[in-house]
């Protein structure tokens, strides 16, 4: 059946891949040609647009995309040194270790290695010695590399130098204005300050025109120094609000444009608007052809989504997809497995949403178990409490020992109770087969049986164990399979009569080692059986003496699973209940299928 499956899987995908290959090879090669085209045009104008900027972050962004870089060895175009060079610019790329991989302009008094440290600093406070210096962190295919983009900032020095120099509440005194005016005008530069709403209300150096600044003027000047007329520095002067200006005449400067890119522009162009209008008309034929199915899928989705699992396609749509002889119609013909595997689905989400339903009504009704179990011990025990703390009352050793022992009892049966449910939890999320070893199985469980034999509270249950005649390994979390076997013994002892006998054995059977708990008790029904390792199920006996709550053969299910084994039951009323576990055995070697009877004794 799964091969039959999997031929026609195959089958409907090599018709599908050789229809839709056929149809759209053509459309996809014309949509690589037009993205190849905008992808060249924009590199071009972004190229372009962010020399003539001049703002250092924009042209490290088009710097970065044009640089190839493979182990030392980096790749640039050869216009980028001269345009870096023309603006003043110098450029390092280092590589994870702070070696330098690339320089361009470089001055000798810059280092070919920097620590982490330095190239944090350098970033953080954007300068290296008298540069000004902007960075960008790349990590490209398992490469990770600095660009270093500087520029030598001595007209900010000088401001910080004037500053600190003549500097009086934030302006320059009038008996200094004059020779600073003079120096400034001598290094060709305008000295302006001006207040917190931009008002000039100083200007040194050379003459300057404005009277005032915008709100964004100064942010354009200094976000966008290729559209401005002059180079700009600043210094704040926090305590009177006026900040220092100094600002250079920017020489004219004629923009190189990148001719590779021209050409390729002017030759894309051309090709890609006859591209452009035969992909427009295979994608309305396309359209057309394809998005009806499309759509019908659509709003079958839309109705799943409302939970209208049993009429995904209505009639009007059914009459669409097939002829009235019941074929399907030429233009959904292709779609026939999905439509089907799509009616398929919704059947299946019915039936997970009937079983989602009754999932929750059988946890509600586990909640409400859950509730009664833990309301009754803790109404005995703050009953006792009541009248122990009221002094009301004489009480004698006697009855003090039997309140006691009450109180022990119900704070055991919820203690257990809350460990059921931490294990749970647990089991969910660390399985035990995250630490396994080997355990010799007779051995393990002999010792498992004799704890409750020793055990002088159970007066009325017989064990019984029997083991393999040779020494039988399975790799198993001891701490998890000791769990198992107490939660099998402890379901066998608590919903059978007094006087059953419980009888555990193990043997091989080729390369699997079986461990079998049996009871001659009363049995179970098919449904408790069906239901048997199923979380939410506790049964319709709420009786307090017996603990859990349909949690204790679930964890069993869990371990066991998460042994690589598999653990199965069967069971008739009034006859006993035979639970058999099964596990790869640790060694390949082969035994006799033969178990011995052992005799267990007191220790």
């Amino acid at each position: 059946m799964k091969k039959q499956a999997k031929i026609k899987r195959s089958r409907i995908a090599r018709r599908l891949g050789f229809h839709f290959t056929l149809q759209f090879f053509t459309i996809w090669l014309l949509v690589l040609a037009i993205v190849f085209i905008s992808l060249f045009a924009i590199m071009y104008y972004i190229g372009n647009e962010q020399l003539k900027t001049d703002a250092p972050s924009d042209m490290l962004d088009s710097l970065s995309v044009e640089t190839l870089i493979e182990g030392d060895n980096v790749d640039l175009p050869s216009f980028w040194p001269d345009q870096l060079e023309q603006k003043g610019y110098w450029l390092q790329i280092v590589d994870e270790n702070g070696q330098e991989v690339y320089a361009a302009n470089v001055p000798e008094n810059l280092p070919e290695h920097y620590s982490a440290a330095d190239l944090l600093r350098i970033s953080d406070t954007r300068r290296l010695n008298e540069y000004r210096v902007t960075t960008l962190y790349e990590e490209f295919m398992g490469s990770r590399n600095l660009y270093l983009l500087g520029r030598k900032d001595a007209d900010g020095t000088r401001l910080e130098e004037w500053y600190e120099q003549y500097a009086n509440i934030g302006r320059v005194p009038d008996p200094a204005a004059g020779m600073l005016g003079e120096i400034a005008e001598a290094y060709g530069v305008s000295l302006i300050v001006v207040d917190e709403n931009g008002q000039i209300v100083q200007n040194l150096g050379l003459p300057f025109d404005n009277k005032t600044y915008g709100a964004l003027d100064l942010i354009e000047m200094r976000q966008q120094p290729g559209k401005s007329s002059a180079e700009i520095s600043y210094h704040y002067d926090p305590a009177s609000g006026y900040t220092w200006l100094l600002e250079r005449p920017r020489s004219g400067e004629e923009q190189q444009n990148q001719p590779i890119f021209r050409t390729m522009l002017i030759v894309s162009i051309i090709i890609g608007v006859a591209i452009l209008l035969l992909a427009l008309g295979l994608a309305i034929w396309h359209g057309y052809r394809y998005g009806g199915p499309l759509l019908l899928f659509m709003r079958g989705f839309e109705r799943m989504g409302r939970g209208e699992y049993e009429q995904v396609f209505t009639g009007k749509e059914r009459r669409k997809i097939f002829k009235k002889n019941g074929r399907f119609r030429a233009r959904y013909k292709l779609y026939h497995e999905v439509i089907a595997g799509f009616s398929d689905m919704a059947d299946k989400l019915a039936l997970a949403r009937s079983e989602r339903l009754r999932l929750e009504q059988s946890r509600e009704e586990w909640m409400t178990g859950i509730s009664h179990d833990l309301r009754t011990p803790l109404t005995t025990v703050q009953g006792y409490g009541h009248l122990l703390e009221s002094g009301q009352f004489s009480w004698s050793e006697e009855e003090l020992r039997e309140i006691g022992g009450t109180i022990r009892e119900k704070s055991t049966y919820m203690l257990e109770l809350l460990q059921d449910f931490s294990l749970t939890f647990e089991l969910k999320n660390h399985t035990p087969g995250e630490k396994l070893e080997p355990l010799e199985l007779n051995e393990f469980v002999r010792r498992a049986v004799l704890r409750y034999v020793n055990d002088a509270a159970l007066q009325n249950v017989i064990f019984d164990f029997e083991e393999s005649r040779t020494p039988l390994d399975i790799l198993a979390n001891p701490k998890w399979f000791q769990r198992l076997l107490d939660n099998l013994i402890s379901n066998a002892m608590k919903h059978n009569p007094p006087g059953t006998e419980i009888v555990l054995s193990v043997l091989r059977e080729g390369d699997l080692a079986i461990v079998t708990v049996h009871d001659n008790g009363v049995g179970m029904d098919e449904e408790t059986q069906a239901r048997l390792f199923d979380r939410y199920y506790r049964g319709t006996n709420t009786d307090e003496g017996i603990d859990g709550v349909g949690l204790g053969m679930s964890i069993a299910y869990a371990v066991v699973a998460a042994h690589k084994g598999t653990i199965t039951v069967e069971s008739t009323i009034g006859e006993g209940t035979l639970i058999k576990l099964t596990f790869p055995a640790l060694t390949n070697s082969t035994c006799e299928n033969e178990t011995s009877h052992l005799p267990i004794e007191l220790e």
